[in-house]
């Protein structure tokens, strides 16, 4: 008999980790391992090893990278959005090419982290993600902005003038360029408990309901540019 489905209140998000990269593998480890809503359920090197770990254990999110020795952590994502579509996936790869990001997303990554965009907030990313939002650098929102943009039309919907307040712009500008909440905060000297509320009142005024739809939404009613 399978384990009981639960919601991710119930207690630590269980959590599985593909890194082949030794010493990447141990700092995401001892990172995980040092926070108290985290069940770390299994740290792997191959991608064998991950959907061993996926088959076996009912698990919250799986944090991925693309480049695994024995095949690509998006098979893994794949299996794990087949055995448990309650689960979460997140890539944090070196890869940042057109085919393997939306691979990834087709096989149903929620968050895009690039290992070489400096220092990664690895428990605000997961804490974003399971709060229903897609972490993802702003290399690959760029790109998916281009490869997701609509085909041309005779004009793109225009948004009504101050749609947004200037600090809700500050915050989408932070959103567009890849920024966890507390990244925004930091950056703009507010206070971290803010962000998430003017983030909701952006959802809620442009209509959207992701980091990525917001960005999309927001370049198409002209209130940024990528």
């Amino acid at each position: 008999m399978e384990p009981p489905q639960r919601t991710r209140t119930d207690g630590p998000v269980r959590i599985v980790v593909a890194e082949d990269d030794d010493p990447v593998r141990r700092r995401f480890v001892s990172v995980l391992s040092a926070w108290d809503g985290c069940s770390l359920v299994a740290d792997c090197a191959t991608l064998a090893a991950s959907q061993e770990a996926i088959g076996d254990h009912q698990i919250d999110l799986l944090i991925t990278d693309c480049n695994l020795p024995d095949g690509s952590g998006i098979e893994a994502i794949a299996l794990l959005r087949r055995l448990q579509p309650q689960a979460e996936g997140m890539v944090i790869s070196v890869l940042a090419d057109e085919t393997t990001v939306l691979d990834a997303i087709r096989a149903g990554a929620t968050g895009y982290l690039l290992k070489d965009a400096g220092a990664i907030d690895l428990i605000t990313s997961i804490q974003d993600l399971l709060a229903g939002h897609s972490p993802i650098s702003p290399r690959i929102a760029r790109l998916l902005m281009r490869t997701l943009g609509a085909p041309q039309t005779p004009k793109a919907p225009t948004a009504p003038e101050g749609l947004l307040t200037a600090r809700e712009m500050d915050i989408l500008w932070g959103i567009a360029k890849g920024f966890t909440n507390a990244e925004i905060a930091d950056r703009l000297g507010i206070s971290r408990q803010t962000v998430p509320v003017h983030v909701r009142n952006i959802y809620r005024k442009l209509e959207t309901t992701t980091r990525t739809e917001t960005v999309y939404e927001a370049s198409r009613m002209g209130l940024i540019q990528l």
